[in-house]
């Protein structure tokens, strides 16, 4: 009973996660780029790397710290 258990949760895993990825919609990016100083320069990296994940190349994701 415990091996079928395990090979069940192994089996969900492999299928839960896949290599499907989640990129910014033009609202999300615009709404994003409202607070920076160059709004245009900002669109323009964030859709080139929204088009660079969609083709499946490595992005450079930088961390913005949180801020209380």
């Amino acid at each position: 009973m415990k091996i079928a258990l395990n090979i069940s949760f192994f089996l969900f895993s492999l299928f839960s996660f896949s290599d499907i990825s989640f990129s910014l919609t033009d609202y999300q990016i615009k709404r994003i780029c409202k607070r920076e100083k160059s709004e245009s320069i900002c669109i323009k990296k964030l859709q080139d790397k929204r088009y660079k994940l969609q083709k499946g190349d490595l992005i450079e994701i930088p961390v913005i710290p949180y801020k209380k």
